[in-house]
């Protein structure tokens, strides 16, 4: 048999998970739910859920300290994926195909679960070592719904509750990079999330018409001048190999909206942009320099 074949319990629990079709914007957090409930008391764990939202399931499980008085660690990550391109993928994205050389193929591999997994069977290994002994501190492991799309009804919701302070959590590991060797990075206070939806407004009409204060000049504005500073950013983490991404801003547009025919002027585009800001930048002043280049249609602008 060769050396693939002989997989491991992790791998698949690991395949089981992701084979769960959690894509966004229909997740099936109920099946997730059910697999997750199994495996907790397959490790001896008691699960258990919160909705803050109904349909979209917090599960937890919990291994109970020997001091119950201490502040508590928080092992989290999300369950949904984001959505796939079916026609670009080697192997359908929920059937965790293994290849001949052991490689799964599938939506949230790496984005998160195997991070979960990696969880649950850290523990495994732990408890097994040591005989089930309790940890001096209490251990909950929760996995969270609709991180893909902001958390909104998910942890934005459940910080806010009985519930969450009852965990007394004092250190909490989320997600972060994968690594293909036994050294792993955890990061610290990495950079803020900012989500822009810039709408630019003009005045509608017929495509062969020569119509002032049109969307379409004021969207090339905003795209050149984010672009111009996305590539300022760019050529700064490419100038000092000390830099890493999390020392600089990142700006990307993701998403552009607008029009109804092709030989109508739209009376708008919508531009949204996933921008990261790094903690040593100023919030007020990366605020202010966005709001530039909203405002100006100087496409040398130095913000």
């Amino acid at each position: 048999m060769a050396a693939h074949d002989q997989e491991t319990l992790a791998i698949t629990k690991f395949r089981q998970y992701l084979r769960i079709d959690t894509e966004q914007p229909n997740p099936d957090y109920y099946k997730c739910r059910d697999f997750l409930f199994s495996y907790a008391r397959e490790l001896g764990f008691e699960p258990w859920e919160y909705e803050c939202v109904p349909g979209k399931p917090i599960v937890g499980m919990t291994f109970v300290g020997s001091d119950q008085t201490l502040p508590s660690l928080l092992l989290y990550s999300h369950t949904d994926v984001v959505p796939t391109f079916k026609e670009h993928w080697t192997y359908p994205p929920y059937e965790a195909h293994k290849d001949g050389e052991g490689n799964i193929f599938a939506r949230g591999a790496q984005d998160m679960k195997c991070v979960g997994v990696q969880y649950m069977e850290a523990l495994r290994e732990i408890l097994s070592g040591n005989g089930q002994k309790p940890f001096l501190r209490t251990v909950h492991i929760l996995w969270g719904p609709d991180e893909e799309i902001g958390s909104h009804d998910g942890m934005e919701q459940f910080i806010r509750t009985d519930k969450f302070r009852s965990l007394n959590v004092g250190f909490a590991l989320d997600e972060g990079l994968a690594s293909e060797t036994d050294v792993y990075t955890v990061f610290y206070g990495e950079r803020c999330v900012w989500w822009l939806k810039i709408v630019c407004p003009g005045a509608p009409g017929h495509g062969s018409r020569f119509i002032e204060n049109t969307a379409g000049p004021k969207l090339t504005s905003i795209l050149t001048n984010f672009n111009a500073f996305r590539e300022r950013q760019r050529q700064l983490l490419l100038s000092d190999p000390k830099l890493r991404l999390g020392d600089v801003t990142s700006v990307n547009l993701t998403k552009v909206e607008g029009g109804v025919q092709s030989n109508v002027i739209p009376a708008q585009f919508v531009a949204y942009f996933d921008m990261r800001v790094t903690p040593t930048d100023d919030l007020q002043v990366s605020r202010e320099k966005v709001n530039h280049r909203i405002e100006t249609r100087d496409s040398e602008e130095k913000g």
